[in-house]
């Protein structure tokens, strides 16, 4: 072979290596432009911030039966009368109204770092890792989206529609489950249970916006938000009942101003309807509905309060009828918290004692011990969870604060002397128990299983907050 016919050989086999090279480049690039659809695509059935709060990468880190624990608020929304709706239409137009309407809230919950768990029909559920304003401030804002949406429903001649939105705080597992073949994440824990619940109990008082007295205390700015005392409900499977609270500040200003200025007289009301003293809660509803005629839980009371006086029937939990009794579950398994918490539960059984038989309340001493308890309770608490690493020692914390502030805040109104004591001594008896059934036996029985993997490196002590 000549040496020019060599040259033409290399230079063709050159050639076609590097047109090789190029179709593999080509292929190459193709397939990752392919797996990042692909990445993308599974995005939006399964968020990344799932992925991450799973500690996966990819979807393809994903194994059936992981799991993790978090502090979340749980967001439940639901639109109002939606069978009646959907049943003027067909099914492609169903389609096409809940993508519209679900394609206005999910970038409000997602700007709020909420991450949308599932859609179940024309209800939302959702997860905030970033705490209860986060989650709060978003249900807000989807109030007030629904507004705007809802201007563009009436402007092309549709109804416009409500929402139920209800919110709780807690504990929380995370994971997947399923079989090989298929799997779906999910989220499990009382805390979804009840926040299922409070989105279904904005259909009873006809509010949009229901929180949890969970939530409530996990606020970092509760006075931020217009919002007051609503109910005592005892949620179905659950024997304690829990406190609830009304969000109004997606109402119109004039009825937002309104419930402001009746709000005192309001939950002065709903204790003394919880009391069945329906002499004193009566006129109250009655100057509620005067002075804000469009507050449709006032009159909702107005009427259990005059269907008591005429039948004797009270929507109430009874609570105050039945002292609490010390049960294994309440066990944390440290000898000196549930010394403290025994004498809690005490203290909440005596309390309610007097308040159903009208007995004067000392409050000089139950404000005494209330503090004594924090001053020596608390401290232990932080102490050992410190010397056991606590993943979640902020957020219990963060509870110890706000417990301490909302007793103050009771403190102070009976030192002002301008408030019913009998009234003073309900609201601190739901302070006391919505603190024995959510934080007493769930906080810190959850901190006291940690423990049990990690001995402590020293013996720390409690005094007697009796």
């Amino acid at each position: 072979m000549s040496e020019k016919q060599s040259n033409d050989t290399t230079a063709a086999s050159q050639g076609d290596i590097q047109a090789i090279l190029h179709k593999v480049i080509i292929a190459h690039q193709q397939a990752l432009a392919l797996l990042q659809q692909t990445e993308t695509a599974y995005s939006r059935l399964v968020p990344h911030q799932l992925l991450s709060l799973l500690q996966a990468r990819s979807i393809v880190d994903v194994k059936l039966g992981d799991q993790v624990e978090r502090k979340m608020t749980i967001m439940f929304s639901d639109i109002r009368d939606f069978t009646p709706l959907s049943e003027s239409m067909t099914p492609a137009e169903n389609f096409e109204f809940i993508n519209s309407y679900l394609s206005q809230m999910e970038p409000v919950i997602s700007r709020h770092h909420g991450i949308i768990d599932k859609y179940i029909g024309d209800a939302i559920m959702a997860l905030f890792e970033k705490g209860a304003d986060e989650a709060l401030n978003g249900a807000i804002d989807m109030l007030e989206r629904l507004a705007y949406y809802n201007a563009g429903r009436q402007r092309a001649g549709y109804q416009p529609i409500q929402i139920g939105i209800g919110l709780n705080s807690g504990m929380v597992m995370i994971g997947t489950v399923g079989g090989i073949n298929r799997m779906d994440s999910t989220v499990i824990g009382d805390a979804v249970n009840l926040a299922a619940r409070l989105e279904e109990a904005t259909k009873i008082y006809d509010t949009p916006l229901i929180i949890s007295h969970n939530t409530l205390y996990d606020l970092d700015t509760p006075a931020a938000y217009h919002f007051r005392f609503l109910d005592r409900i005892r949620v179905k499977g659950k024997s304690q009942p829990l406190s609830i609270y009304e969000v109004f500040d997606n109402d119109a200003p004039e009825l937002r101003q309104q419930k402001t200025d009746t709000r005192e007289d309001f939950e002065q009301a709903v204790a003394y309807y919880h009391l069945k003293d329906i002499t004193l809660a009566l006129p109250r509803f009655e100057r509620c509905v005067t002075l804000c005629p469009d507050d449709v839980p006032a009159r909702i009371y107005l009427e259990r309060c005059r269907e008591y006086q005429a039948t004797q029937r009270h929507l109430g939990t009874a609570e105050l009828d039945t002292a609490l009794l010390w049960k294994e579950k309440f066990e944390t398994g440290i000898e000196q918290i549930d010394i403290a918490h025994q004498a809690l539960l005490q203290r909440i059984n005596q309390l309610a004692t007097r308040i159903r038989q009208h007995e004067m309340i000392d409050f000089d001493d139950l404000f005494l011990y209330m503090q004594r308890h924090c001053d020596t309770t608390f401290p232990f608490e932080e102490e050992l969870m410190r010397e056991h690493l606590y993943p979640f020692i902020d957020g219990h914390i963060h509870e110890h604060l706000h417990f301490i502030a909302n007793y103050r805040d009771l403190q102070s109104q009976f030192s002002s002397g301008l408030h019913d004591q009998r009234y003073l001594a309900y609201r601190t008896e739901l302070l006391l128990l919505d603190w024995f059934s959510s934080h007493a036996t769930k906080a810190d029985r959850h901190f006291a299983r940690h423990m049990q993997n990690t001995p402590p490196r020293q013996t720390a002590t409690i005094p007697s907050a009796k």
